[in-house]
């Protein structure tokens, strides 16, 4: 027996939620879709027992919409062990490192559960490390985790908190997915996480250095006092006009490309050469390259958070994560965090570059690796069109010549859709667009998925032969 049959075998004993034994109808999943919601936003609401502050350093904002976490409540971990095990599991089956094949259904239970158990040990050993490294307390000395104003019964408290709150939120993901709600949890939960910091730039009267945070109570003092320059551009984490013109003018430059569609001619020989056309999105891998470059950095930023606690400053911690007076001013962390803004931006140069041939070049890589894992490629696509019966006009029905000819549309398309996935995420982040490029891309693209579920469920219970056609 292998380790992924351990890890699998493990889960079996976890307690989960079970499939509902008959489909409920529209309404009663959006109830429960809108109940698993409202608990998360509970949970990322509620403090932590037993901490004396939220965490020390500056917030990483893109940490906290990738893993719709909140420093220093029960969702400080947020989504974040569930998505990292799913990212790890993929890249391992990816590689072939993992002999599964997704496809059969026993190989995808084995992997669902598997990945079940990686998230819950990696959210022990997060939670472990925090309420080891004293995150929420005064460190007195030179280690963290012997130097800790906290006690020992405190901190284990802590961990034990963050814990269960991340099964929790696993639990709320399988009931989702599991038919009980719409979608899948880790999407709506991110999608809370976005709309929330979209609303805190857009409305929060909260003041810091005099100034409101949200841009319209921001905007109604700036008309009062006459200063209508200060409402052009703002520092970090306040609502400013660029920054809403951006965040408005993103949202439709994507919800335009998400509909334009690259058309394959082909014809079914079973239905006397009727020709048709096969769409491709043009988006062809949507959203996923900028999730996984999201999630690969907001890892990074946690672990050079972690690893500068126990090591200090200094060497290889100053390498990672570089302070002053509390604020991350160098180091990888650093480069790898999104500018925030156009005054950012103008300020440093160099690390708006460095942030976007990075975030461009990974996206790129990750697109033409999820095409492979998720049987997108041109070899798939062909063995399924050979199946289906359906051909190109002119191609001979030889799933290595259509492999060739889609290569062509494929390939490109791959390339093409992440470059400009992660391009829309760039500008927006340089131009400080509400709740971050990554964000408002992920957000968009969930958005338009829950559209589209909910338009579909509308129509099988107004038509319900449907639900027999399609074997619902």
């Amino acid at each position: 027996m292998g380790l992924l049959d351990i890890m699998a075998n493990i889960a079996n004993h976890i307690p989960t939620v079970e499939k509902p034994v008959r489909r409920p109808g529209l309404y009663e999943r959006l109830l429960w879709t809108f109940l698993a919601l409202l608990a998360y936003i509970i949970m990322a609401n509620t403090p932590l027992y037993g901490i004396a502050t939220t965490g020390g350093g500056p917030r990483l904002l893109l940490v906290e919409i990738i893993f719709a976490s909140t420093r220093g409540t029960l969702m400080e971990l947020g989504i974040g062990p569930i998505v990292t095990a799913g990212l790890i599991m993929q890249i391992l089956v990816g590689a072939k490192l993992i002999d599964l094949d997704l496809s059969n259904p026993e190989d995808r239970r084995k992997f669902t559960a598997a990945q079940k158990t990686f998230a819950l040990a990696l959210a022990a050993f997060e939670a472990i490390m925090y309420a080891a490294a004293c995150r929420y307390w005064t460190i007195t000395g030179p280690n963290p985790f012997f130097y800790c104003s906290a006690s020992l019964l405190q901190r284990a408290l802590v961990a034990l908190q963050l814990f269960i709150a991340t099964y929790i939120v696993i639990l709320l993901d399988e009931m989702i997915q599991k038919g009980w709600g719409i979608g899948s949890g880790v999407s709506l939960f991110i999608l809370a996480g976005v709309a929330q910091r979209m609303l805190w730039n857009l409305l929060s009267p909260i003041t810091v250095g005099g100034e409101p945070i949200g841009f319209i109570p921001h905007l109604v003092t700036a008309l009062s006092t006459g200063r209508l320059d200060t409402i052009i551009m703002r520092p970090t984490g306040r609502g400013d006009l660029v920054g809403l013109i951006v965040t408005i003018a993103i949202i439709f430059i994507l919800v335009y490309l998400q509909g334009m569609r690259v058309e394959i001619p082909v014809t079914s020989p079973r239905l006397r050469s009727i020709k048709t056309k096969i769409p491709l999105q043009f988006l062809y891998v949507a959203n996923i390259p900028v999730l996984l470059v999201g999630i690969l950095y907001s890892d990074i930023l946690v672990f050079a958070s972690l690893l500068r606690t126990y090591l200090g400053a200094g060497g290889i911690a100053d390498m990672l994560a570089t302070y002053r007076d509390g604020a991350l001013v160098g180091g990888l962390a650093y480069y790898l965090s999104p500018p925030g803004g156009l005054i950012q931006t103008i300020a440093d140069p160099v690390k708006a570059l460095v942030y976007a041939i990075s975030v461009i070049g990974l996206a790129i890589l990750f697109g033409l690796m999820w095409v492979e894992v998720a049987g997108l490629n041109a070899a798939a696509q062909a063995e399924q069109l050979v199946k289906s019966g359906l051909e190109i006009p002119g191609i001979r029905r030889n799933p290595k010549i259509l492999e060739r000819l889609l290569s062509k549309y494929i390939t490109p398309l791959t390339i093409l859709s992440s470059m400009i996935v992660a391009l829309v995420a760039v500008v927006a982040d340089l131009l400080g667009a509400y709740g971050t490029g990554m964000g408002i891309l992920l957000a968009v693209g969930i958005v338009q998925q829950y559209y589209s579920m909910i338009a579909y469920e509308r129509s099988l219970e107004a038509y319900p032969a449907l639900k027999r056609l399609i074997g619902e």
